[in-house]
């Protein structure tokens, strides 16, 4: 007797169908799954075994060949479980309710409950894409697979209550897509605790507004720490699109483990120095994504910049050009999705103080340039916005007054950013930092006497045919905040000053 049931699999986040055959012959009692199954899929016999028992049903004693097709593609995980009894009961004639428009996803436990699994967001988008009306998984996998509209998800808890449900002993209602929290909490953390830095914020302002990385250069106690951190309070909180796509990154980590909301949240992440090339980027033998992955749709904070190895660094340099990160394997390549705004740290010199108005450098030239050297020419090239964060001075920091606060900044960001919604509305991107500029180039388009100060800049500095990119794109986002639609000579003057740090620091003079 041969059934079949349908699953689905991962690699990285594509899905792809799984088509569960089980076929039941009189023999030799045994318990065979091929396919190309991992050891994690192979050791689903054990637990296939007592759920059914424990749950009371009667094992079927014959010679059970269980194959995961498409049997050329590695299965992983032990998402199949459910998917397979569900199939050895039909073979076995203990389940007769056709499932030909049903999908399985769950991890069974050895007392036949059913326990969530990573990666079910996908998964659930797969099954949609291929035409299932119904997918059963665990009650604590259902609000995220409720964020799938037009397709019936039914929670359950142990294989009793589905088989059950089967055979029309019991009703499950379906999770509903209305039934999901989207409200946000107010965040504790705001820019008008910050002191000073008014440079500084409006650097980061323009920052949220396109989207633009942002190089922050300071002695310690200056508040770069702290100005990272309420970062996030400026930007626009995601659209439904966005929660998608973070969330789809989150469940194939496993990090939404539980019936929980989706990731709502813009991420923030802000990884130790000793990470590993792998850990930032994503990779392993399994590979997963790393902290730029999920730091998607948000901000990658990278705090003591030189203080990473440079094999680390470098790793930066590509994805955050293409928006994506590749991990090619022997069998499988796969693509992470990264567009996240850098925000990096970092002290101009071992000993924090070169520059500072009031405190000694102790630092030697070659300290220095040892120091500043573990940041290449290359990487520095692709980070927008260089600024000065300057020592606040006693005035400040005793100042009773509180600065412009979070919400006031995110009107004009929000504003800003629906100007670019609309201007990129026939293109992918919708952000001035990521405008590929020869398919939009008449919204950069200079006048006569801003051109001159334009050339005027890149031939006295020499900036580098990407840093005059970059310096466009920071005049456009100003010029939005501006509310303008032309770029004017204000607004080309302000970007030429966000590129200019690297030449204090990096081509100085002792």
């Amino acid at each position: 007797m041969v059934s079949v049931t349908f699953s689905m699999g991962l690699l990285g986040l594509d899905y792809f169908l799984v088509n569960v055959e089980i076929d039941l012959s009189i023999g030799l009692p045994a318990f065979e799954i091929v396919g190309l199954p991992d050891i994690s899929v192979k050791e689903s016999r054990d637990r296939v075994r007592s759920a059914i028992k424990n749950s009371g049903f009667k094992f079927p004693v014959k010679r059970i060949v269980v194959n995961l097709a498409p049997s050329n593609t590695r299965k992983i995980g032990s998402v199949y479980d459910l998917s397979i009894l569900i199939a050895l009961l039909k073979a076995d004639q203990q389940l007769t309710r056709p499932t030909d428009d049903c999908v399985f996803l769950g991890e069974l436990s050895l007392n036949g409950n059913i326990n969530p699994v990573p990666g079910i967001l996908p998964m659930v988008l797969g099954a949609k894409e291929f035409g299932f009306k119904k997918v059963f998984v665990s009650s604590l996998n259902s609000s995220e697979a409720a964020l799938v509209k037009d397709i019936e998800i039914y929670p359950v808890k142990n294989v009793r209550e589905l088989i059950d449900f089967f055979d029309d002993k019991i009703e499950i209602e379906p999770k509903k897509f209305s039934e999901i929290n989207f409200s946000f909490q107010k965040e504790s953390n705001d820019f008008s605790q910050v002191k000073g830095q008014y440079e500084a914020k409006r650097a980061l302002e323009i920052a949220a507004a396109g989207g633009h990385n942002v190089m922050m250069i300071g002695s310690p106690g200056s508040g770069k720490t702290m100005l990272a951190k309420r970062f996030r309070t400026i930007i626009p909180e995601m659209t439904f699109d966005e929660i998608i796509e973070v969330t789809k990154v989150y469940s194939v980590t496993g990090e939404i483990k539980e019936d929980s909301l989706p990731v709502l949240k813009r991420p923030f992440r802000a990884p130790h120095h000793t990470v590993s090339p792998a850990g930032l980027v994503g990779g392993g033998s399994i590979p997963k994504p790393g902290e730029l992955s999920l730091a998607h749709n948000g901000i990658l904070f990278l705090d003591e910049l030189p203080e990473f190895a440079r094999s680390v660094l470098e790793v930066l340099r590509q994805p955050m050009e293409d928006g994506f990160v590749t991990i090619s394997r022997a069998r499988s390549v796969l693509a992470y999705p990264c567009n996240v705004i850098l925000i990096a740290a970092m002290n101009p010199c071992p000993c924090g103080y070169f520059g500072h108005p009031k405190r000694l450098c102790t630092c030697s030239k070659k300290d220095i340039d040892k120091y500043l050297s573990k940041i290449s020419g290359p990487l520095l090239d692709r980070i927008d916005i260089h600024m000065d964060v300057s020592a606040l001075d006693f005035e400040n920091i005793s100042s009773p007054g509180s600065g412009e606060n979070s919400e006031e900044i995110k009107k004009r960001v929000s504003y800003a950013r629906k100007i670019q919604t609309e201007r990129y509305k026939n293109f992918s991107n919708v952000l001035n930092a990521r405008a590929n500029i020869s398919e939009v180039k008449n919204y950069f388009c200079l006048n006569e006497n801003t051109l001159k100060i334009l050339k005027l800049a890149f031939d006295n500095i020499g900036f580098s045919a990407r840093a005059y990119e970059k310096i466009l794109k920071i005049a456009r986002t100003i010029a939005d905040l501006d509310n303008s639609e032309e770029i004017k000579e204000e607004h080309v003057s302000e970007a030429v000053q966000y590129r200019i740090l690297d030449r204090k620091y990096w081509l100085k003079d002792f």
